[in-house]
């Protein structure tokens, strides 16, 4: 029924050279959609095209593009505008973190992330968003965070580029609803993936939390179970969903309670 669902849908997905990106591209092409995949490293797209092509038999097409380039943002999806009248659906997905006190990051390296995590995303959504409603369908997919709903010290920057990327979500899902687009947040904890070796380089924290860590593998499933579905939003793992909510309500209770695993950055 999802094969039937996907099958033959062109989807874009940024951040697709690795990780949870990699995953949800694969996912795509087993699903039978046609995974259009950007990422700034060529060679990792090549690979994983030729994987999708030689293992699945899958259709994939690879746009190497630095995405806080905005010259190169606009080449690209001009290009792939072009060559793709139709193109079904958005995953922005690329993303990267620095857990920091405040105090210690470097203005460069704040700068950097909020351009990748928000501006990028902002950017390729609006250059697509005209495209998609002229054909008057289409699925915007944009990964967040829990981070975004609970932040914690060593990792202000990273919440503030997740919240903002959950404010403009909801924001756009209001502004296109009656347009035939849905526009779908996902929030997962902690994923195993490389994010962390620049997140977390000494992996102090990666350790502390490893029994709790998300397989990028079950995310994208997820993700691809509900494309195309008015989903608002994904959430995982469930138990985080709800002290986030928890959270919302009585922050200063859940705050004491879970000041140890705050701190665990």
């Amino acid at each position: 029924m999802m094969r039937n669902r996907l099958k033959d849908k062109k989807v874009l997905v940024t951040g697709a050279s690795s990780g949870l990106g990699a995953e949800l591209a694969w996912k795509l092409a087993e699903h039978g959609a046609v995974p259009l995949l950007a990422a700034r490293s060529a060679d990792r797209l090549e690979k994983l095209s030729y994987r999708l092509e030689n293992e699945l038999g899958a259709t994939s097409y690879t746009y190497p593009v630095d995405l806080t380039d905005q010259e190169a943002v606009s080449s690209v999806m001009r290009e792939i505008m072009d060559t793709h009248p139709v193109i079904d659906a958005l995953i922005n997905n690329a993303g990267i973190g620095s857990f920091k006190w405040i105090e210690d990051m470097d203005m460069e390296e704040a700068a950097y992330m909020l351009e990748l995590n928000v501006h990028s995303l902002i950017r390729v959504t609006k250059q697509l968003l005209p495209h998609l409603q002229k054909q008057g369908s289409g699925h915007i997919v944009n990964v967040a965070s829990q981070a975004g709903k609970i932040a914690t010290p060593k990792s202000a920057v990273y919440a503030a580029s997740k919240h903002a990327v959950l404010g403009f979500t909801n924001a756009l899902r209001l502004e296109v609803q009656k347009k035939g687009i849905y526009v779908t947040a996902v929030n997962p904890g902690p994923v195993s993936t490389r994010f962390f070796d620049s997140a977390d380089p000494e992996g102090n924290y990666v350790e502390s939390v490893q029994r709790y860590m998300l397989e990028p593998g079950e995310v994208a499933e997820k993700v691809i179970k509900h494309l195309f579905t008015k989903k608002r939003e994904i959430n995982m793992p469930w138990w985080m969903e709800t002290g986030s909510r928890l959270y919302s309500q009585f922050p200063d209770i859940m705050e004491k309670l879970l000041k140890s695993q705050f701190n665990r950055k």
